[in-house]
């Protein structure tokens, strides 16, 4: 049989770097694909495909992706979008340039590499792609409110290209975790640094909370998982003859996926504001 060809993005550490070795051992072809040269250096030297992605230029992510063909004979079996940043912060304090650099790195370079990869899968009549959501997709929290938007807008757009792909053999699916064992909160750091000007906040009282939470490490969330929670979920929906539109991950995301559907938004409000 021929090795299965998957591009993963955001594959410097976290759920990208486990799922770029879980599907190594389970024989397919990994492009591990990284925003940085430097930590595209170190995965090449772990033995992967690692062309230099970063959604935020266009330009990388065309020459990433001809690399990956040049590479497989033009072809490619599955796309998992994952890398992605947080800018956590009030709404209200949120520059509208800081949501447009969000969206650019965690929406649009998503969906310009979706969008080169569809004629790929579409001339070779099968392919999966993949987009790793999250419980922010679900239900929104105080503080979030940029990465909240970007992943209900992913939510949007995947379900859409789900009905619109649904005669062409290209499978559209949806990964949803929740608390997952990475380094987003400390990638989040200079993204809320540059952006957030939070001693001059109507909030900045409020603030002492999030603070506390984004500079230190206060150890798992009791519900987190490991990363190779995904990539077990992810390895279902890469292989399962008639995959799932939606994977959730972990016990919040089960939860959120309910009360969403059954409560009404005044009392899921309530219950979010709690905590």
């Amino acid at each position: 049989m021929t090795q299965k060809t998957i591009l993963i993005t955001g594959s410097s550490s976290g759920i990208g770097y486990d799922v770029a070795h879980g599907l190594r051992a389970a024989g397919w072809r990994v492009f591990a694909s990284c925003r940085k040269a430097a930590d595209c250096a170190r995965l090449q030297a772990e033995g992967f495909d690692s062309p230099c992605i970063d959604y935020a230029d266009e330009g990388s992510i065309v020459s990433g992706l001809r690399e990956v063909l040049e590479a497989t004979g033009g072809t490619l079996d599955a796309l998992y979008n994952n890398g992605a940043y947080a800018l956590p912060g009030a709404v209200e304090d949120l520059p509208a340039d800081a949501l447009r650099a969000i969206f650019e790195t965690n929406v649009f370079g998503w969906h310009a590499l979706t969008r080169h990869v569809i004629p790929v899968m579409r001339a070779q009549g099968h392919g999966r792609i993949i987009n790793c959501s999250s419980v922010l997709g679900l239900v929104g929290i105080r503080w979030r409110g940029a990465y909240v938007a970007t992943k209900f807008a992913l939510e949007g757009l995947t379900d859409v290209l789900r009905l619109e792909m649904a005669s062409t053999g290209i499978k559209v699916i949806l990964i949803e975790p929740g608390p997952i064992k990475s380094d987003i909160r400390k990638n989040a750091i200079p993204h809320f640094e540059r952006w957030i000007d939070w001693k001059l906040s109507a909030r900045a009282d409020e603030y002492a909370s999030l603070l506390s939470r984004l500079y230190s490490d206060s150890g798992p969330d009791r519900f987190e998982l490991s990363a190779s929670a995904v990539t077990a979920k992810l390895l279902h929906a890469l292989t399962s003859p008639r995959p799932k539109p939606r994977y959730y991950v972990t016990r919040p995301t089960y939860l959120a996926g309910v009360m969403r559907r059954v409560l009404p938004t005044r009392l899921l409000d309530a219950v979010l504001l709690r905590g």
